[in-house]
């Protein structure tokens, strides 16, 4: 009885199926896509096996990842924490506008687990970090310290 379901199957098997996968969310919030733009081991080992972490809580009331905010990740099967630096979403003015939603990924105190940021970062994350530096206790400057460039 299970041969005669399974040969009836196999005709359906061999036509052509079109696969939907979700786009880049244009938006932080739970399951979407992050671009991992540190050089932590992490980070590389996930970008070139291309599996890109995913975003599974933002750290902000209306769950929705504004730069600067905290987010944690599942990357290779671990969690992690990261700040988000650079969204594709509709920024406010004088913020860039990206072509991915870029990470780096941070201890629990705040220290990158990276020693360089190969992306541009917006010079409004250096207030934005800053205030929360102060507010929160976790130290944010180191992540300001490793950015190369500013735009």
């Amino acid at each position: 009885m299970l041969l005669n379901s399974v040969t009836r199957l196999l005709p359906l098997a061999g036509m052509t199926r079109s696969i939907h996968t979700t786009a880049a969310c244009s938006e932080i919030r739970k399951m979407a896509r992050l671009r991992v733009v540190d050089n932590s081991e992490i980070g590389k080992r996930a970008m070139a096996e291309g599996k890109p972490p995913k975003c599974i809580h933002v750290y902000n009331k209306q769950s929705v990842g504004k730069i600067g905010d905290k987010v944690l990740v599942a990357i290779k099967g671990q969690k992690k924490k990261g700040i988000l630096v650079g969204l594709r979403q509709f920024q406010k003015p004088k913020i860039p506008k990206f072509d991915s939603n870029n990470l780096v990924l941070i201890d629990d105190n705040g220290t990158p687990l990276g020693t360089r940021i190969h992306v541009p970062i917006p010079t409004i994350l250096r207030t934005i970090l800053k205030e929360k530096t102060q507010a929160k206790g976790a130290d944010y400057t180191k992540l300001l310290g490793i950015a190369s460039r500013f735009v």
